[in-house]
């Protein structure tokens, strides 16, 4: 997979560039906006981190162009504009997906996973781990052939945590991804402490072995272990 990096602070993108390679992807660095534009006649990546504040040329400006000449892979969007219009203006502009500078380098992997994952894949009906079962289109789940009651709520969250099963997933992407929230004055994280807590007793507590498991101070991780 090839990402190409557009970014005007170097120390920052060759950071990025180092750390996606060593995730076993291709990266190329673009330190303007016209550079980048440059690079685009060249190749297609498979997908773009876009600062949104380039210094020379707005990142928005060179997303609607990326746009215009029939770039269709997807965009993540940097930005240390928070603001719901300022997301609002990223979205509109063709972007499919934000991350709020400063990011954890974890969840900049999985928000980049997941737009992948849209691109190269199709849509999963199934998703399974161990005994566990889910079936996506009927939205029922099984574990050792048993019916599990979940809500809707406590299925979304187990299909988000079956997706990125084997990755510690934080509060703040499962506020984002599952409860779908990007602006509170007050956090949701003893709501999604409850809701997970639900979950572990209805997928876990009856049977063997133990799935859904806390990574104390980071987050939760569906795993066998």
């Amino acid at each position: 997979m090839q990402i190409l990096i557009v970014e005007d602070e170097s120390k920052l993108a060759y950071a990025l560039q180092q750390g996606l390679e060593e995730e076993g992807y291709t990266a190329s660095v673009a330190l303007s906006g016209e550079e980048a534009l440059r690079w685009m006649e060249r190749s297609t990546p498979d997908l773009v981190l876009l600062d949104v504040m380039l210094s020379k040329r707005n990142g928005l400006s060179v997303l609607r162009e990326f746009r215009r000449d029939g770039f269709h892979s997807p965009v993540l969007l940097l930005t240390a504009l928070d603001s719901v219009e300022d997301r609002v203006l990223g979205l509109d502009a063709g972007a499919d997906d934000y991350l709020v500078k400063p990011f954890a380098f974890p969840e900049l992997l999985a928000r980049v996973r997941a737009l992948l994952r849209r691109t190269t894949t199709t849509p999963q009906s199934a998703l399974d781990l161990a005994n566990l079962h889910m079936n996506l289109t009927g939205r029922t789940a099984t574990r050792s052939g048993v019916a599990l009651e979940l809500t809707s709520r406590e299925f979304d969250l187990l299909e988000y945590l079956m997706l990125n099963r084997g990755r510690v997933v934080s509060r703040e992407m499962l506020t984002r991804d599952v409860w779908k929230e990007t602006m509170r004055y007050t956090s949701l994280d003893n709501v999604i402490d409850v809701q997970v807590a639900r979950l572990r007793r209805k997928i876990d507590d009856p049977f063997e072995p133990k799935l859904l498991h806390t990574v104390r101070g980071v987050g939760f991780v569906l795993r066998e272990d």
